[in-house]
Order: structure tokens, then C-alpha cells, then sequence
């Protein structure tokens, strides 16, 4: 996956997430706008997002950060 793509889902996670959303929904809403991505690509840029948005949501950071670190964990075991 190239950075185009990883920004174009890293922009789309951060208007997506909510503070209650379950990592499986947020990645069905991921897949509707981004249908070919993968979990790993998924996480990826939500990693990526985290850093690029941290000082300026930290909430939204915070919920991405929750998603990506349940997704990277879940995807070594």
C-alpha cells in the first residue's frame, strides 16, 4: 500500500471514529469507503493518524490508538 493510500484511510478513520465505537465497527466503516484495505493496512493507518493528529484531537488519537494496539495485538497471535 502506498502513502497516498494510507493518508486517504488515516483521513477516513479520523472522521469515522466515535468514542464508543468497537474496533469491528470502525473497521466496517473503514471498508465501505476504502473496500480493498486490509486489517493490517487498517491499523497501519491508524497509527499513522495518530501521529499526524495527536495535538489536535486528542480524543479521536486516543480512540485510534485503542483500535490500532487491539488490532496489532490481535493480528501477532
Amino acid at each position: 500500500m502506498d502513502a497516498s493510500e494510507l493518508q486517504a484511510i488515516g483521513d477516513t478513520l479520523v472522521r469515522v471514529v466515535t468514542p464508543d465505537m468497537k474496533p469491528k465497527d470502525l473497521l466496517k466503516a473503514v471498508r465501505k469507503r476504502h473496500p480493498d484495505a486490509k486489517k493490517r493496512d487498517i491499523a497501519r493507518a491508524a497509527f499513522h493518524a495518530i501521529i499526524a493528529n495527536a495535538d489536535q484531537d486528542p480524543g479521536k488519537s486516543r480512540n485510534l490508538q485503542a483500535f490500532a494496539l487491539a488490532e496489532r495485538t490481535q493480528q501477532s497471535e
